[in-house]
């Protein structure tokens, strides 16, 4: 036998023995997982910040969602022309079924309802509660069509966003699908504006429509308008747009104070990673809020092999405790801040249709620093000297997983 054929199976061997370990670490976080979900305690801050005018723009911010679905079901019941919502996840439970009883009875009244779902996200919701009577538009995002789509990076994106657009004039967007369980138990911000940028949030609705539905459904579009105080960005995979990043990087870029980042998975590009911690070497403040536990913890275990280094550089990570963090939000020098559906891990940056909203405006970053602020008297700091003590299996699976990046 050839030396040559020696190293072809010693390779083949080795890359066996990888693919083993990560099916055993991530067999055993599937299970570490629903014993975590059975423990974990509840502690949820409820903020009651006041509405806040932004350019004739009324923006209210959400950080509990009970009271956020509260609104968005009065929005809705109120509604007289046209209702257009689209959820990642939208649970056949209590509140799920809640606002399909709500969007369908003003379907019967005349209002024009659209609905957007992905339908990978909800595999697990009932096929019955799914269908909705004909009046109602509906779309079933399906990232893959026919077999060779696999093969496509366009095709591999889910439908990420959510997002309520009432009569053009009152727009939702942020981190909290629709069920019990996110409204409830879970950590999450989402924004409410009233006024004329809510028909920014209504054209990017019709834009991902009139891409995805069929000819004969399309929807006719007005012309959006540029805000100089409220921006939105909209990652395109079929484009291979990505404007969230571009976002993100140029905006801790030209940080001088402080930079205030919630993310429920941080699994970030090298680019995004090296703004960060050159504004932590050039003196920004840096604080990054992760769960301590999220609800995947192979993306925790993932997450865990950027942390040496942000420690090292100076980068602040605080660990939020007793619920799921699921905010997807930063604020910048207290004049910059966003709300939206993008976390810090390549799938948002770099793969899924995704939506921000950006804010160049002081009184929302004041609101946004506030919740940030709340938050951490939820969680506890990690300091370099105990995280490097941390155990010999705990980063054998971080080794054995860091190559699985690209695909989370």
């Amino acid at each position: 036998m050839s030396l040559t054929t020696h190293l072809e199976d010693g390779f083949f061997m080795a890359i066996g023995i990888i693919i083993i370990l990560q099916v055993i670490v991530i067999v055993s976080s599937a299970i570490s997982t629903r014993f975590r979900r059975r423990r974990r305690a509840v502690s949820l801050g409820r903020l009651h910040l006041p509405e806040i005018l932004v350019k004739e723009n009324r923006v209210q911010i959400y950080t509990y969602g009970m009271t956020l679905y509260e609104a968005m079901l009065e929005d809705i019941q109120a509604a007289k022309q046209s209702i257009c919502i689209e959820s990642f996840i939208w649970k056949g439970d209590r509140i799920g079924s809640a606002f399909k009883q709500a969007v369908c009875k003003k379907a019967r009244e005349g209002v024009d309802v659209y609905v957007i779902f992905d339908s990978f996200a909800n595999m697990v919701v009932p096929a019955e509660f799914k269908r909705f009577p004909h009046n109602v538009h509906l779309l079933q995002y399906k990232a893959w069509r026919r077999l060779w789509d696999v093969f496509d990076p366009r095709r591999l994106a889910r439908d990420h966003r959510k997002l309520l657009v009432i009569d053009q004039q009152i727009g939702y967007v942020g981190g909290y699908n629709i069920g019990d369980l996110y409204g409830a138990k879970w950590r999450d911000t989402h924004v409410r504006i009233k006024g004329e940028a809510a028909k920014n949030l209504y054209s990017s609705f019709v834009d991902f429509w009139n891409t995805h539905a069929s000819t004969d459904q399309h929807i006719e579009k007005e012309t959006a308008s540029l805000f100089p105080y409220i921006r939105l960005y909209a990652n395109d995979a079929t484009r291979l747009m990505f404007p969230i990043r571009s976002m993100y990087i140029e905006a801790i870029d030209l940080a001088k104070d402080r930079i205030l980042l919630t993310t429920p998975y941080f699994i970030p590009d090298r680019y995004v990673l090296n703004s960060l911690i050159r504004a932590a070497t050039r003196g920004v403040d840096v604080r990054l809020m992760v769960p301590l536990q999220s609800n995947h913890l192979l993306a925790d275990w993932l997450a865990h092999t950027y942390f040496t280094e942000c420690l090292r550089k100076g980068v602040r990570i605080f660990l939020y405790q007793g619920a799921m963090i699921h905010a997807k939000t930063a604020t910048i020098d207290g004049t910059w801040s966003t709300v939206g559906t993008a976390n810090l891990d390549r799938l948002s940056l770099l793969g899924n249709f995704e939506l921000n909203i950006e804010f160049l405006n002081p009184e929302v970053a004041e609101q946004m620093d506030i919740v940030f602020v709340s938050d951490l008297q939820h969680c506890k700091e990690l300091h370099l000297e105990e995280w490097v003590q941390r155990s010999i299996l705990h980063k054998l699976g971080e080794l054995v997983l860091s190559p699985l990046w690209p695909f989370l």
